[in-house]
């Protein structure tokens, strides 16, 4: 039997700066990203555009550990935003800017990235959430990568969080995810068979000139290149800390589920990443109220009949992770409706993008006290 990994969790959250008179992202006030490094250190990183601060928890024990560190660093950030007169969004996209006109972080790194994509990666003014869960041994990690890409759009249809693309409704319920898939090396990763042919994988790309190392890799879910993490990467961010939360108890279960599978020499059946791309375009596009394939049946059905079919294949491993209340919130994100639905409601209103703003700023401080 192979040894248990720890399931540690870490979050990262990229968040949207505004100018709340205008409500269009703002370009960091560097005294304002000096003094965040001040309070967080390095929890606090720039991203590629000058208007995006991502925040990332240390190490979580567990999920109420990691509700914890979250919440810690959205109070932060947002006291941080407000002490210069600015807020702080979570949002895959932002509904009004046009990303010609947020400038690009000055580094080599970004530099390169823009030298090589050109206008691709300057229009790539996205936000994401990404889970780490801990996996210690490579072997075990790419196996349970190649089953859990089968979860990633059941997932990823409860994160949907931007449907308004430089002042366009653009009729998808995470247009992030159709801004992203412009890069190379994005999307659903393939299958591997083992761990070396993941890294012959990874040699060649470099020896090739492809990539200069494995963080030029930006699928849905991998092997994180430094840490001993299976890291997903599929999700918009989403307005509330509980959706967060629950998004993230959800990764952790379905990753011990299927290493306690591997574990006994059993598995998830593995499906071609073509047939599932197919329920990840679905789930961008209608969110919760996607048909999904179930490719047992071989037919489409509601996508709550696939999340039911989620929530008991992990029934049996939430309670050991402590994280049953936030693996069932799923439900109560069904029921509420996820962001971007939640943001087209109130767009229907007044049909003033400004309003939707200003609805992202609240929703991301709910349950904050300033």
């Amino acid at each position: 039997m192979t040894v248990q990994p720890s399931f540690t969790l870490g979050i990262e959250e990229e968040f949207q700066v505004i100018e709340p008179y205008t409500r269009e992202l703002k370009s960091h006030i560097q005294e304002m990203f000096a003094e965040g490094e001040k309070r967080l250190k390095d929890e606090i990183k720039r991203e590629m555009h000058d208007a995006v601060i991502e925040v990332g928890t240390p190490i979580c024990r567990d999920v109420a550990h990691a509700r914890r560190e979250v919440t810690r660093l959205r109070y932060e950030i947002c006291k941080l935003a407000r002490e210069s007169s600015l807020r702080i969004a979570a949002a895959g996209t932002h509904p009004i800017s046009h990303w010609s006109t947020v400038p690009i972080t000055a580094a080599a790194r970004y530099d390169q990235i823009v030298y090589d994509l050109q206008m691709v990666a300057r229009a790539n003014l996205i936000f994401g959430l990404h889970v780490h869960v801990a996996i210690e041994d490579d072997e075990t990690r790419i196996q349970i990568m190649n089953a859990a890409r089968y979860f990633l759009p059941h997932i990823f249809a409860l994160s949907v969080n931007s449907p308004f693309w430089c002042a366009h409704n653009t009729g998808w319920k995470s247009y992030r995810a159709k801004v992203f898939e412009r890069f190379p090396r994005t999307g659903l990763p393939d299958y591997f068979r083992s761990w070396s042919e993941f890294d012959e994988h990874v040699k060649l790309l470099i020896k090739t000139n492809c990539i200069d190392n494995a963080k030029k890799i930006w699928w849905d879910v991998r092997p994180h290149p430094f840490f001993p993490t299976l890291e997903y990467r599929i999700c918009d961010v989403p307005l509330r800390i509980d959706e967060t939360i629950c998004i993230a108890a959800l990764f952790q279960a379905v990753t011990k589920k299927l290493w306690k599978l591997y574990s006994r020499n059993m598995s998830w059946r593995t499906y071609p990443r073509a047939m599932i791309n197919e329920n990840k375009a679905r789930a961008a596009r209608f969110g919760v109220d996607a048909r999904l394939i179930d490719f047992g049946k071989g037919m489409e059905v509601p996508y709550e009949a696939l999340l039911d079919e989620l929530l008991e294949f992990v029934d049996d491993v939430v309670d050991e992770l402590g994280s049953r209340n936030e693996v069932y919130y799923a439900r109560e994100i069904v029921k509420h409706r996820p962001g971007a639905d939640r943001q087209l409601a109130v767009y229907e209103e007044r049909h003033d993008l400004r309003d939707v703003v200003d609805f992202i700023i609240n929703e991301t401080e709910h349950g904050l006290k300033f």
